[in-house]
């Protein structure tokens, strides 16, 4: 490769606006001048390009900032997803499943997402995507599910927002119920609609601060809540009480499956650490460190926490049925059963940051999807929600997911909940079939780079579980969407259901029928998959020099060989 493509290649990773730090006018016009559009300059002749290539161009070259750090990532991965699911719905998890059953359906679930996000991170380290890796899909699987599994994985997030907006009403009521819901939803809506207005560092300094809340209590709730089994507090000593009676599996197999939706809710999410490497600095080095915090995630905040709640309250404890909003978490049941008077209290507080991250996280995730989605070259979407800003925001996107939002304000209906039900099950199995794809692209990243004659030397980051993780991965998700869909059609105590069915598993048809709309809308139904040999394995990478990048990877490879065994059993961890 030549300097001056080399040179190219770096000016590729920055954004072509106009420098706003040094505009010496005031304030108020380099606020305004801040929200025109950025200009982009493309760094390469694209006219010579393929349809798909100019796709994978675009979608790596969108003019967002790189201002997340490592910490940033770091601390997303960590505890940034961490939402009302582990600290609420997991009650109603250990109801319906008794502490056996919610054990083995968070497990089954969690190895999965180990696959999903491991995988994801070799694909999106070797193409580092700006916005979302969902255009991955189309790169390696087909442009038709681009579009099906994008407007779904956005959707997740589009009404997931105003459900969090209500569920910090809720979470509010539980100290003061004289004040109507929908003035904290109005409060709690500007705040996110603020801060995601503010940008990209804006957004990552408070996700940085939720999370360490986040993480911080739940390590204190597990230090108590092993105090508590042990025999501190109001019950003695519990020990394993709960799991001889009520019982450790209730509804047998069924209460298991029943687990799993509640599960891809609470680790719902996970792949938001893959979409804000993007907009850091060093990718390369940020996202594989930051993708293996997950397995801690997992391990501490998930399966150890459903053991110790297992433990320390009842399945059949009223309050988990018959609660309402953090009245019904474990997690307070557990504490205020123990008898301390002040910890429920914390734990709602808890609670409400956590309903606060997980809903600023939708404004920004969303909009990352639908901006990405919007620039490339097949139009998923209106060109105007690929609008990014002198400042790297998505503004349109931004704009109308809080448009979206205002949704929120349902809370003051009775008939929300049935609203929310229907509405979720438009994304429904959507989890469970984006994190299935990210496993089948990356199997077909490493078929490709098979059948077209190259190796794993210019792999920037290489899966500690490799194909395996993603075949398995594949394998278990595939029988979570059959179990999903059975206990769908016969829910668990009664008789076949047509309404529970499309409640649970509406997003399988609506999927299927997006497929045809979009090759019937492009006149032509295009392949169900690329061919292996046909692969664009290099358009949008941000490492030019393949040669150059085997040398270096070589020479990173060697110095960690020459490392002793207890510094390798680190790095495979963290």
């Amino acid at each position: 490769m030549t300097d001056s493509n080399k040179d190219k290649s770096i000016s590729s990773e920055q954004v072509y606006s106009e420098d706003l730090d040094h505009d010496n006018s005031s304030i108020v016009s380099r606020v305004v001048n801040s929200f025109k559009p950025a200009a982009v300059k493309p760094d390469l002749d694209i006219s010579q390009m393929s349809d798909l290539e100019k796709a994978n161009y675009f979608a790596s070259h969108q003019p967002l900032q790189q201002s997340l750090k490592s910490r940033h990532l770091f601390w997303l991965a960590i505890g940034g997803v961490l939402g009302s699911g582990i600290f609420v719905s997991s009650g109603y998890n250990l109801s319906i499943a008794g502490p056996g059953g919610l054990l083995v359906g968070y497990v089954i679930v969690a190895y999965a997402i180990l696959c999903v996000v491991l995988s994801l991170a070799e694909i999106a380290t070797q193409f580092t995507v700006a916005g979302s890796f969902i255009s991955l899909f189309g790169r390696f699987l087909s442009p038709a599910f681009n579009w099906v599994f994008g407007l779904v994985y956005a959707l997740s997030w589009l009404i997931s927002l105003p459900s969090e907006l209500v569920a910090i009403a809720l979470t509010i009521q539980y100290w003061n119920d004289s004040i109507s819901p929908s003035v904290w939803v109005a409060i709690f809506y500007v705040l996110i609609v603020v801060i995601n207005l503010f940008g990209v560092k804006a957004w990552g300094e408070t996700e940085f601060i939720l999370s360490i809340i986040k993480v911080l209590a739940v390590i204190g709730f597990i230090i108590l809540g092993i105090c508590i089994i042990c025999g501190v507090g109001d019950q003695g000593y519990i020990g394993a009480r709960y799991w001889h009676n009520p019982g450790s599996f209730n509804n047998g197999f069924k209460g298991v499956c029943s687990s799993f939706i509640s599960a891809a809710f609470t680790f719902g999410g996970t792949e938001l650490v893959a979409i804000a490497s993007s907009e850091t600095k060093n990718p390369r080095k940020s996202l594989p460190k930051a993708t293996k915090q997950v397995f801690w995630r997992i391990t501490l905040f998930y399966i150890v926490s459903a053991i110790i709640i297992g433990f320390l309250v009842p399945s059949n404890d009223d309050l988990l049925l018959n609660g309402s909003g953090v009245s019904a978490s474990p997690f307070v049941i557990a504490v205020s059963n123990g008898g301390i008077k002040v910890v429920p209290h914390i734990m709602n507080a808890v609670v409400l940051s956590a309903s606060f991250s997980v809903g600023n996280s939708c404004v920004y995730g969303c909009s990352r999807v639908l901006a990405s989605m919007a620039v490339q070259e097949q139009g998923f979407l209106p060109r105007i929600f690929g609008y990014v800003d002198r400042k790297g925001r998505p503004l349109v996107a931004i704009i109308f997911t809080c448009l979206i939002g205002l949704l929120g304000f349902l809370v003051e209906s009775a008939n929300e909940g049935t609203v929310f039900t229907w509405l979720f099950s438009v994304c429904s199995l959507s989890s469970f079939f984006t994190w299935a794809a990210i496993c089948v692209t990356h199997i077909r990243f490493r078929r490709a780079l098979y059948i077209q004659g190259r190796s794993l030397d210019e792999v920037i980051f290489v899966s500690p579980m490799g194909l395996v993780g993603s075949i398995t991965g594949v394998i278990i998700l595939g029988l979570i969407i059959i179990a999903e869909i059975w206990i769908s059609i016969w829910p668990i105590g009664q008789s076949a259901s047509v309404s529970t069915f499309w409640q649970n598993c509406l997003s399988l048809p609506l999927m299927i029928v997006m497929w045809f709309i979009y090759n019937i809308y492009n006149k032509s139904f295009s392949p169900l998959l690329i061919d292996l040999k046909d692969i664009d394995l290099d358009s949008g990478r941000r490492d030019w020099d393949v040669e150059l990048l085997k040398q270096e990877l070589a020479e990173e490879r060697l110095q960690y060989q020459s490392k002793p065994f207890y510094y390798k059993l680190y790095k495979f961890f963290c």
